[in-house]
């Protein structure tokens, strides 16, 4: 049988060891989740929407419990964590109060007596989902896919298989009938196969993935060959254009904010610092000042802003990309190294006098690390940060809001921020370009995502005159 053993990666020790399913016991699961469809597809969507919200506030009153299971198994600084919940909770709520109208029929003015569109659950939807955010990537996909009438099975990251089984307990406990939603824990050598298996199923209907790049091009390729539909969310190598008029004040807190969030284990986080001459060397200095001031520690301490990377050979390639790096000719501005001692610690970093072809530009960088260009002007500013494989989001900064949106909007990105930080939003569709994925989360586009927008027409007999398609 099958195992999957959680660490906790501050110190290294084993927190808990968990019975693994195989292909067929997966099956298994399908053929419940399957059997559990047809009586949640006929719920009222109102009736759905209210255990929606059910989910966000049995969210809300297990908080502590939920965010130290995060901080346990992933190494999330507590607060953080707590946060994760809260905005996690969110998105029920948002979904709850909005879903209902978003999913509602929408009469369409043709020459029939009646016409409309309606938005119509798919059935068994798979989500794999990664460990930077355990709770909120899985929220971010359950609330609307649920809401629409679709069942769901959550293939989460080996790692934090305390939270995914957490996960469903509490959607339980809020009133999602059994089977509705399952977690299924899946040993690491034998997710590809069971990830094949899965999506090759008649009964799924779609798969969701929030992961690497391989795994994105993996479960893409097989949902395609039998011509299903796929989501996915990967990588980003975010650009962070600092202009010459920009207020170096915001930029630096923005810049610490965004780089360094989760220890720095975002998708979306800023990885690349494209900064104008005039104001490079001061830009470097101040933020290379700042984070040399984050605290490194214990994710349970309040005061730990640093946590440790989520697993021990995650720190050891960012170390490695670092040291190519700098072999290559980048300057250490703070940092640069794994902490001495136990656990998958790694100093907050800055790098300066890098280039395109370094690996901390050329590759997304999963961890405390980053790196400053200086660009002379706009044109160089827009081509540094279009050079990259990646397009999740972008953020530019300057005091002229329109001057950004004019450079932003060359900047090839799922999402541009100006003078903020890019951040999900359950208001607002989530999503990235080029090899960052495609499809949609959140907002009333998440909320559709996983229906099939079926064509009704009411007409009032054969109609004249030459045939169409």
């Amino acid at each position: 049988m099958p195992e999957v053993t959680t660490v906790d990666p501050s110190t290294g020790r084993p927190l808990a060891t968990y019975p693994a399913s195989d292909a067929a016991a997966v099956l298994e699961v399908l053929a419940a989740v399957h059997a559990a469809g047809p009586s949640w597809a006929a719920r009222t969507v109102d009736d759905r929407a209210r255990i929606v919200r059910a989910m966000g506030a049995r969210l809300r009153e297990q908080a502590g419990e939920l965010a130290g299971l995060m901080t346990a198994e992933m190494g999330k600084p507590i607060g953080e964590a707590r946060a994760e919940v809260e905005k996690s909770a969110t998105a029920c709520d948002y979904y709850a109060e909005r879903g209902p109208g978003f999913l509602a029929d929408r009469p369409v003015q043709t020459g029939a007596q009646r016409s409309w569109v309606a938005h119509e659950p798919l059935g068994v939807v798979l989500a794999v989902m990664p460990w930077n955010f355990p709770l909120w990537q899985v929220l971010r996909f359950a609330a609307p896919t649920l809401l629409a009438g679709n069942t769901a099975i959550l293939k989460h990251s080996p790692n934090v298989t305390g939270c995914a089984l957490a996960i469903e307990r509490v959607f339980r406990d809020a009133g999602v009938p059994d089977d509705v939603f399952r977690s299924i824990v899946v040993a690491e050598a034998d997710v590809p196969e069971v990830s094949r298996v899965l999506i090759e199923d008649d009964r799924v209907t779609a798969v969701s993935l929030t992961g690497s790049e391989r795994a994105g091009a993996a479960v893409a390729s097989t949902a395609a060959g039998v011509i299903k539909k796929s989501l996915l969310e990967l990588g980003g190598s975010d650009p962070f254009v600092v202009l010459a008029d920009a207020d170096l004040d915001l930029a630096v807190a923005g810049a610490v904010k965004s780089r360094f969030l989760n220890s720095g284990q975002s998708c979306l986080a800023a990885k690349r610092f494209v900064v104008h001459a005039d104001v490079a060397d001061e830009f470097t200095r101040r933020f290379g000042d700042a984070v040399a001031q984050l605290r490194v520690g214990d994710p349970r301490d309040e005061a730990t802003t640093i946590g440790p990377m989520a697993r021990v050979d995650l720190r050891d390639g960012l170390a490695e990309q670092v040291r190519a790096s700098v072999a290559a000719g980048a300057t250490v501005l703070t940092g640069g190294a794994p902490v001495d001692g136990p656990g998958a610690f790694f100093a907050p970093t800055v790098l300066g006098g890098v280039t395109l072809d370094m690996p901390v530009m050329a590759e997304e960088t999963f961890g405390p690390v980053a790196a400053v260009i200086p660009v002379d002007g706009d044109d160089e500013a827009v081509r540094v940060a279009n050079a990259t494989r990646y397009g999740l989001g972008a953020s530019v900064w300057s005091g002229d809001p329109e001057h950004a949106l004019a450079v932003g909007r060359r900047i090839t990105s799922g999402a541009l921020f100006v003078n903020t930080v890019v951040a999900s939003d359950p208001r607002l569709p989530f999503g990235g370009t080029k090899r960052s994925g495609y499809g949609r989360e959140l907002g009333e586009a998440g909320a559709l995502e996983f229906t099939n927008a079926r064509t009704y027409v009411v007409g009032g007999g054969v109609p004249e005159g030459p045939a169409s398609e």
